[in-house]
């Protein structure tokens, strides 16, 4: 077991099954098909990630460095939090980028029943540790537990 403290971008607690990017996680292609056909486990749709390509984005706690991609992409977040289909916890080990953060604050804000801790600045430490599979646990205050 590790911790790893970043700073908390929306707040809440979650426990889940880590999934991990090594690359750049692209919310456009990653929940476009899901969204628009009704795959309740959201699976991901970007192929050229071979980390994240046809695992379950919903419920997880997605690990990734940033996103990357399309200008719709804080849109594309909000829209999986309102359709339930969000990840449980998003963490980053870099800075997350002003598109993730206006989707996150959005849903956060806009959506009543929807939480969706999303942490940042976790460090280069903490994707190099985290794998997929192992469980993980947010705390309020950006504790980031991995067991």
């Amino acid at each position: 077991m590790k911790e790893f403290k970043g700073r908390v971008v929306t707040p809440g607690t979650a426990s889940a099954t880590a999934v991990v990017s090594h690359g750049g996680f692209n919310t456009l292609a990653s929940f476009q098909k899901s969204l628009q056909f009704g795959d309740k486990q959201a699976k991901c749709g970007d192929q050229n990630n071979p980390d994240l390509y046809g695992k379950p984005l919903a419920g997880v706690a997605l690990c990734l460095p940033q996103t990357i991609g399309s200008t719709t992409g804080g849109l594309v977040l909000y829209c999986a939090c309102a359709m339930k289909k969000q990840p449980a916890c998003m963490l980053f080990a870099n800075h997350i980028d002003s598109l993730a953060a206006s989707g996150a604050v959005l849903a956060e804000v806009w959506i009543d029943d929807v939480t969706m801790p999303v942490i940042d600045c976790l460090g280069n430490e903490f994707l190099d540790y985290v794998k997929t599979g192992m469980k993980i646990t947010v705390k309020e205050d950006g504790t980031v537990v991995v067991d």
